[in-house]
């Protein structure tokens, strides 16, 4: 493959994780809750790794509770906080194990969807609102939002998921709950992370076991869990100039850039072409790049997050999603520009269909 382009759905492994996985299945594969000396090196390995990737989130270590990823996170957030009175307020653009989750623990009844700016969070049992949008790349102003519902009183919860990876995470610890997600920049998969509120002790999500201080039962996912600080150290901001210059060369009409965003995500509405055959064209040129969301792939509904910035049904159908990584460089991004102008030279010199019903 020449060029992958898909970043926001999942990420390469960073340099140096293959090799934390495989020492870690082979040397500190034993269970961290057992009492023999193999079991407390697995341990000691599991509460390293959790106290490096706390500090590089800006938090203290005894926040930080692994998961399966933000998907399990997210839904262990409003399930706890549903037991709060009042109404969970979510961006409108949130990714659907936010607002499916929300939906679920709170009933759809309790769940009123916010635009970014909304300030006026009294009352609510939680405010969330993502660091940075997975379809557009569009950052939030998260650590204002934190701000004033610190103020009101009120649990704010971010999904990090993109933000985490490309933009300085040392802030996140600002956050109430956190989520982030280990494959979006480069760690195992099946790996993830919650960041809860300094003092919390209500918190329980699976039940069954005392991992995790009794806050999410389950043997621990030490390999993967190993990797979250390796693959962020690799990780972390790039030069938005190759980003910018594949969007000035190509003929397409660029969302969101009325607003700040990731470094590495162009949302692309294409001219008059359905986007599943540019996706096909460029994919047989070597090139791997999205419609949009990877957990709404094959939906029958259209993208909430394209109706929240004005397209209709027939322009989503002709949107495309770039993301790039810590892999991709200014060649890469290059040769994705070719590759555009190559397909539609290709769309262009296509022959019109023959209309057989045409005498």
């Amino acid at each position: 493959m020449r060029g992958y382009f898909d970043t926001n759905a999942t990420a390469p492994l960073a340099p140096g994780v293959a090799e934390i996985l495989r020492e870690a299945e082979t040397t500190f594969w034993h269970n961290p809750s057992g009492l023999y000396p193999a079991a407390a090196a697995a341990k000691q390995r599991l509460e390293s790794a959790r106290e490096d990737f706390a500090e590089m989130l800006g938090a203290d270590p005894a926040r930080l509770v692994f998961f399966s990823g933000a998907t399990e996170a997210n839904n262990a957030v409003f399930q706890h906080l549903s037991l709060r009175p009042g109404k969970a307020l979510i961006g409108r653009t949130e990714h659907p194990c936010v607002r499916d989750a929300a939906k679920k623990w709170f009933g759809a009844d309790r769940v009123i969807e916010i635009d970014p700016e909304h300030r006026d969070f009294e009352g609510a049992a939680v405010v969330s609102v993502m660091a940075a949008n997975n379809e557009t790349g569009i950052e939030h102003d998260w650590p204002a939002i934190a701000a004033d519902c610190r103020m009101a009183g009120v649990p704010y919860h971010c999904d990090a998921a993109q933000w985490i990876g490309k933009r300085d995470a040392s802030s996140l610890g600002a956050g109430d709950y956190v989520t982030v997600s280990g494959h979006k920049f480069g760690a195992a998969r099946g790996i993830g992370a919650l960041l809860l509120p300094a003092g919390e002790t209500g918190f329980r999500s699976l039940v069954g076991g005392p991992q995790e201080g009794g806050r999410r039962a389950g043997t621990e996912n030490l390999a993967a869990a190993l990797t979250l600080p390796v693959a962020l150290e690799a990780a972390g901001a790039r030069d938005p100039a190759p980003r910018d210059a594949f969007e000035s060369v190509v003929d397409a009409k660029i969302l969101g850039t009325d607003s700040p965003r990731l470094w590495n995500t162009s949302m692309l509405l294409m001219p008059h072409t359905k986007n599943v055959k540019w996706l096909t064209r460029l994919a047989a040129k070597g090139f791997a790049l999205s419609t949009g969301s990877a957990c709404s792939a094959g939906a029958a509904n259209p993208s909430h997050v394209m109706a929240a910035i004005g397209l209709d049904h027939e322009e989503m159908g002709r949107v495309l999603r770039v993301s790039s990584g810590w892999h991709t460089t200014a060649e890469d991004w290059e040769a994705l520009a070719n590759a555009f102008q190559e397909v539609a030279t290709e769309i262009k010199q296509r022959p019109p269909r023959a209309n057989f019903l045409t005498p």
